[in-house]
């Protein structure tokens, strides 16, 4: 073959590698096996590189297997292959290989490697090749530098990312956009934005993308509305850009205000399913399920091609309200669709059920999907630890590791909590003991709260205090609440004391501690410090967060919170529940559990505020809507705090007397009532 036919030839595969043409790559490269002519180290090179940008990397690979030489560049077009078709691991491997073949990696061998670190999360992996870098001298180069900070940023060390970006002496957008993202991944989006102040460079899609969200994050809608600004002045062609209007959407909506949202998404010529998806689940997560279902009803008329983020991120908003009728409907939607076939959507389904309090039916729909994850299997060990099933959800977890599937931290800290809840202290401990020699997964304090909180509960408070005092990780607001719930179950003041003081010294603004601390007090009788405790949270303006029971009765939901008296079946309500509880002093001997209202004043003054509690007057409205009796049916009550130990006995009680079942989802878990007791066990 002539120099210039082989030249043309590369010429074409230049242009197919550029738009994706692969079967005219195919045709050329077919071309080249049938003219006799070997193919060249260059030639062979450009072949790795189509084949990749074309996502077919096993026709990239017999390529390169079948190359009598290669240079740096064979393998770097490669490893490039496999980052971009999501074989992250594969690039690392062949990184190694190449290094053992002795060939020396160059800057974008390099920067290939650390987003591929990035994408793992490996932060130790990419250690190793920083350390490539600076032996090599190429980690001032700008390619480098760019990966390295984006590696660290996304693998948690923003610190490194720092220093990374503070040392380069070259800069680019493409720098200050890896650092701008880093800050927002990390959650800092008040230095996001700091950063962008002081950029030189004309921003691009990539750098307001960040700020739009670093504004989201932090809820400075101010802010995002002078980017917001910025953007319709400027003229930049926003419309052109999914990812800007997307987050234009998302901007008013994580702000709270779905007026500007809905406004913005309007202006928008051609929507896109991140514009939709943002203001569906924004109508949804406020509770306004109505419009949310009519604009998901809108965007199905439009396209049938409704991706999976949609439909799983709809679905779960549906399953944090417990709708089970309003979830089966996209569910039923998502079947229809190669969309709803998807892992991510199938987690969302059997997460929806357990939500909903339907166990059989999330074991039926885990059991029937076609692929599973290691968020599948940590989902069905969430759910059972919830519904207090902690050995099936062990069980769950050991048969996950009969599949080979490696559990991540998330799925150690499920089960840990599942045996938190159902009080399995040898299971857990074992469990734990697995957790600290796994290579790869280093314990964070909510691993160790898991511990703590299976140890208070078994009385073993200073162990528990120990294991705070001498874990490698630094206690946090959540483990001391979890040891100071412990003190009050077993009504250990003095080592409650101890807790209370570091708690309040280390958080003296979050009311729920003030509230933990007078119960800690209230309930032992120890009425000055439990009145010292509240005042001091009224002195500071704090206020504890009101609990909210809600109810689906006859396909329609209603909202209750404590205290309130404004449904118009307020008197009915109260009739029920009035008479509910005289048949259950008469039945049972009931009395109030008058411990549990946490104020000195008269028991007939307690008894009504614990009548009024919110999941009270949901069961109330279900008992007066339906009659006083319902024998054999099911009442399903959600809950969004925890409930409290006289509501707990009350609806034990009430379940054996109507012959009721009740399911009650409280903040962390589930209670299912039947004949005069808890699947919890009294254990929660």
């Amino acid at each position: 073959m002539l120099l210039n036919q082989r030249q043309s030839l590369v010429s074409i595969l230049r242009v197919c590698t550029k738009n994706g043409l692969s079967d005219q790559g195919r045709q050329v490269h077919c071309f080249f096996l049938k003219s006799g002519s070997c193919l060249d180290l260059f030639t062979s090179n450009y072949l790795i590189d189509m084949y990749s940008k074309c996502r077919d990397p096993v026709i990239a690979h017999k390529v390169f297997d079948t190359m009598p030489e290669r240079n740096v560049v064979s393998w770097t077009a490669l490893m490039s292959g496999h980052v971009l078709n999501g074989d992250l691991s594969g690039s690392l491997s062949l990184f190694s290989e190449m290094v053992r073949h002795g060939v020396s990696p160059n800057e974008f061998t390099l920067s290939t490697n650390l987003k591929a670190c990035g994408l793992l999360n490996a932060l130790e992996k990419g250690l190793q090749i920083h350390g490539f870098c600076l032996k090599m001298g190429l980690e001032m180069m700008i390619e480098v530098g760019n990966s390295l900070v984006d590696m660290y940023s996304k693998c948690g060390g923003i610190n490194e990312a720092e220093r990374v970006f503070g040392s380069m002496v070259d800069t680019s957008l493409i720098t200050w956009n890896a650092m701008i993202a880093g800050y927002v991944h990390s959650g800092y989006g008040g230095r996001a934005l700091d950063t962008f102040r002081m950029m030189r460079e004309r921003p691009d899609k990539f750098t307001l993308t960040s700020l739009l969200k670093a504004c989201s994050n932090i809820g400075m809608i101010h802010g995002g509305k002078q980017i917001h600004g910025f953007l319709i002045r400027s003229g930049f062609p926003c419309s052109s850009s999914a990812t800007i209007t997307g987050s234009i959407v998302d901007l008013y909506v994580k702000c709270g205000d779905l007026f500007g949202a809905r406004k913005a998404f309007d202006q928008i010529k051609e929507k896109t399913m991140i514009s939709w998806s943002s203001l569906i689940l924004g109508y949804a997560q406020e509770g306004d399920f109505v419009e949310a279902m009519s604009l998901f009803r809108q965007l199905r008329e439009l396209t049938s091609r409704i991706d999976s983020f949609v439909l799983s991120g709809i679905i779960g908003v549906f399953a944090d309200f417990a709708l089970l009728r309003q979830g089966k409907q996209v569910q039923a939607l998502a079947v229809k669709l190669p969309s709803g076939l998807e892992t991510s959507v199938s987690n969302s389904v059997v997460d929806m059920y357990l939500k909903c309090g339907l166990v059989d039916e999330a074991e039926r729909c885990f059991d029937e999907m076609q692929s599973r994850d290691v968020i599948s299997w940590t989902v069905m060990i969430t759910g059972y630890g919830k519904h207090g099933l902690g050995k099936k959800a062990v069980s769950v977890f050991k048969q996950m590791l009969r599949y080979n599937i490696e559990p991540d931290d998330v799925c150690y800290l499920a089960v840990l909590s599942a045996c938190s809840h159902s009080g399995l202290i040898k299971e857990g401990e074992e469990l734990f003991w697995k957790l600290l020699e796994t290579p790869g997964i280093k314990p964070r304090v909510e691993h160790y709260a898991c511990v703590v909180d299976l140890l208070g509960r078994a009385g073993r408070l200073k162990e528990a205090k120990h294991l705070i005092d001498t874990m490698p990780v630094k206690p946090n607001v959540g483990i001391w609440q979890t040891l100071l719930s412990g003190c009050r179950l077993h009504g250990d003041i003095e080592l409650g004391k101890e807790v209370s003081e570091i708690l309040l010294r280390i958080d003296g603004n979050n009311s729920a501690n003030y509230v933990m601390v007078s119960n800690l007090y209230g309930q032992a009788g120890y009425w000055q410090e439990h009145g010292e405790a509240r005042e001091v949270g009224k002195t500071r303006g704090l206020k504890k967060e009101a609990g909210m029971s809600w109810v689906e009765i006859e396909r329609e939901v209603y909202f209750f919170r404590s205290g309130e008296d404004s449904h118009p079946l307020t008197l009915r309500i109260q009739e029920a529940l009035r008479e509910v509880e005289r048949r259950m002093r008469e039945e049972l001997g009931y009395v109030y559990g008058l411990k549990q209202e946490m104020h000195d004043i008269d028991d007939e003054s307690k008894e009504e505020n614990l009548r009024a509690h919110s999941e009270k007057l949901a069961i109330g409205l279900a008992l007066a809507s339906g009659g006083l009796n319902q024998e054999g049916k099911t009442i399903r009550v959600f809950k969004n705090l925890r409930v409290c130990v006289d509501c707990h006995e009350f609806i034990k009680g009430l379940s054996k007397i109507m012959k009721i079942k009740f399911v009650v989802r409280d903040a962390v878990r589930f209670h299912s009532f039947e004949d005069g007791c808890c699947s919890c066990g009294d254990y929660w």
